[in-house]
């Protein structure tokens, strides 16, 4: 009876704190999300046609693919809603409305965020049931190094653009070894992608924490994780705007860039946009935000150690490697191919949930100026892939805090998989 009390409370000053603070807050009210069906190939070609106009149309796709049967989702702002549903009877693509109010999910995802921060008095927080935010992502990362001092190392690598200390952890198995080999991971370049950084933080757990299970992985490469690139832009969507997704260096017109878009390999090409407002804006120039300075000093530092780099998204349950930039394929395409089959065949025969492999470019959708393009190409990292983990909740981008711990875990299945095939093939 008290415990139900004590949840009831939690609700009550859950809402009471967010109706103080809902006018800080970007609305979407009345926005919409639709799932839209790929029956057909004229279906995906139409999709394809009204996603490259998305930036001027007012609409964000938050999945679309090149494969049949693969169903897309875009958000539509209120005054677009009715043209865009007469198109898409005109061309006969059936649709369904998955959230009719885009600001009712927000308000219940702060509802549970709320009640996650109260629960931390009563050491029932933990990283399977709570979205750490960037300044306890620090902290976690520096008691690890304290408390593992041995096997763990953390750096500060930089400063993001609002002046946010960035921070790699390395873990080993204490050897030290100058010349071992090494696995590179990051998460967060997209701010709103909330469940990167949080499988991030649980991939580290499972290194450090269960170091002697993973004696098969730390004996073979050290592990180096950026687990937020993007800091500024992870803290403005839990204290401004939810669904923001790029940094958040100042504009002359609107602010930020798409650090995905940034690096400088195809940089500009297809896939970005040179317009400041938009979501895929590519920046004034490569690397022109300190947080994707940060990745290539990573990947330069190294260069000629890093077997593996692993940038983790969401959402969709793809496991994609380049090109980014081109349909061709790369020269080792069999090698890219065969670790990440690897990890999308340990997640499905774990949880039965299925991944998607193949190019950025044939698959989902065109993306040069990529971190993982840049490190293959560029830094010739021999494995670079993107993970699109997992969506959740209503709108993809906020699986519920009670829904962490199962993508965490999956993931870290196939993560684990991949890189055991990659030190199979790279480093035994």
């Amino acid at each position: 009876m008290a415990a139900c009390s004590l949840k009831f409370a939690i609700v009550l000053i859950s809402l009471a704190l967010i109706s103080v603070e809902c006018s800080k807050f970007v609305t979407y009210d009345g926005y919409k999300v639709y799932e839209l069906k790929q029956k057909s190939t004229r279906d995906v070609e139409y999709l394809r046609s009204l996603g490259e106009q998305s930036q001027s149309n007012g609409l964000d796709f938050w999945k679309l693919s090149k494969l049949v049967n693969d169903d897309a989702v875009v958000l539509v702002e209120p005054a677009n809603q009715k043209i865009f549903e007469q198109n898409l009877i005109e061309n006969s693509i059936e649709f369904n409305e998955i959230i009719s109010n885009v600001q009712n999910t927000i308000n219940e995802e702060r509802i549970d965020q709320r009640a996650i921060q109260f629960s931390k008095f009563f050491k029932t927080r933990s990283i399977l049931n709570a979205y750490y935010r960037f300044d306890e992502i620090n902290k976690y990362l520096d008691e690890l190094s304290q408390k593992y001092s041995k096997n763990v190392q953390v750096e500060e690598v930089g400063k993001s653009f609002e002046g946010r200390t960035i921070k790699t952890i390395r873990i080993s198995n204490g050897e030290q070894k100058a010349d071992k080999p090494v696995i590179f991971l990051d998460a967060g370049i997209h701010a709103r992608e909330w469940a990167a950084p949080a499988t991030a933080l649980y991939t580290i757990q499972q290194l450090v924490e269960n170091s002697t299970v993973n004696s098969d992985i730390l004996d073979n490469v050290d592990f180096i994780v950026l687990p937020v690139v993007n800091p500024d832009g992870y803290e403005y969507t839990h204290e401004k705007e939810r669904l923001w997704r790029k940094t958040r260096s100042s504009g002359e017109r609107c602010d930020g860039v798409d650090g995905n878009r940034n690096f400088d390999f195809h940089w500009a090409e297809v896939g970005s946009s040179h317009r400041e407002c938009d979501e895929i804006y590519h920046g004034k120039t490569a690397f022109s935000e300190p947080e994707t300075q940060i990745v290539r000093e990573i990947l330069e530092k190294y260069e000629n150690r890093c077997k593996f780099y692993l940038t983790l998204h969401t959402y969709g349950n793809y496991l994609l490697y380049p090109w980014g930039y081109t349909s061709d394929l790369p020269e080792t395409v069999a090698d890219l191919d065969e670790v990440s089959q690897a990890g999308a065949a340990a997640i499905r025969k774990a949880t039965g949930t299925k991944y998607q492999v193949g190019t950025s470019t044939n698959v989902l959708y065109a993306a040069a100026g990529g971190s993982d393009n840049y490190a293959f190409a560029v830094n010739k990292v021999p494995i670079s892939i993107t993970m699109e983990l997992p969506g959740g909740g209503t709108s993809g981008f906020n699986p519920p805090p009670s829904k962490i711990e199962h993508i965490v875990t999956e993931s870290w299945t196939g993560i684990r998989a991949m890189v055991l095939k990659v030190i199979e093939k790279y480093v035994k």
